[in-house]
């Protein structure tokens, strides 16, 4: 597995990259934010481990701009702010998972490898690789949404949600259900986290000919507009 571990902490970035790589992994460290989205491009890793507190540029704005550069690396972000406001701003920022410092050595590698098995669980071929609903095509090969023919900008979240509602266009899926498909091998995510995630396609959907419906108490739908 290859990991960029943005971390401006020497101290704390020698730790984790030496503990990293005696379970096998590939690290490769980035100190500064203003330089963190060109070692990202660079390397193309499997999983990035991002701290919020950088400098030259914010964590959540080097998440932001790795997105709107078409990035889809899961990431884990490391910070010390622990709020449920701050886990939403990251999870709207993009980010795949959030642990609060301080942190467990081997819950860290836990869930940076939950999400590269997630990673891989998306990228593999299934019997059924592509699904098309109205205007919009899913690409489970490629892990790719268009719309008429573009590439949506989607986070990896985003995709797993819609690729679980467009298994079947038009049938109810609880939240509960995304909630184990978006979030795998996450037992502290509350119901809440759908939410968000369908808050960000629902803006990505405008204009599409598709509606991300909620149903109460049944879970979350595709409807034709």
């Amino acid at each position: 597995m290859r990991l960029l571990l943005i971390e401006d902490d020497p101290a704390l970035a020698l730790t984790l990259q030496r503990s990293l790589e005696r379970k096998l992994m590939q690290v490769q460290l980035c100190d500064n934010g203003g330089r963190a989205v060109e070692a990202w491009q660079a390397m193309q890793p499997d999983v990035v481990v991002l701290d919020l507190n950088l400098p030259g540029l914010d964590g959540l704005q080097v998440l932001k701009n790795a997105r709107q550069a078409g990035l889809p690396t899961p990431v884990l972000i490391l910070t010390a702010r622990g709020t449920v406001g701050d886990k939403i701003l990251g999870l709207n920022a993009g980010a795949d998972d959030y642990l609060p410092k301080p942190f467990d050595l081997d819950e860290l590698e836990a869930r940076v490898r939950a999400l590269n098995r997630r990673q891989s669980s998306a990228l593999s071929p299934t019997n059924d690789p592509a699904s098309t609903f109205g205007a919009l095509r899913l690409d489970r090969d490629n892990r790719a949404l268009y719309l008429q023919g573009a590439v949506m900008d989607l986070s990896p979240r985003e995709f797993a949600l819609m690729a679980a509602l467009m298994k079947k266009p038009g049938h109810a899926v609880a939240k509960e259900r995304l909630l184990d498909l978006v979030f795998p091998e996450q037992q502290d995510v509350q119901l809440e986290a759908i939410e968000v995630v369908v808050y960000r396609l629902r803006k990505k959907l405008l204009n599409a000919g598709v509606t991300l419906v909620t149903l109460r108490g049944l879970g979350y739908l595709l409807k034709a507009e």
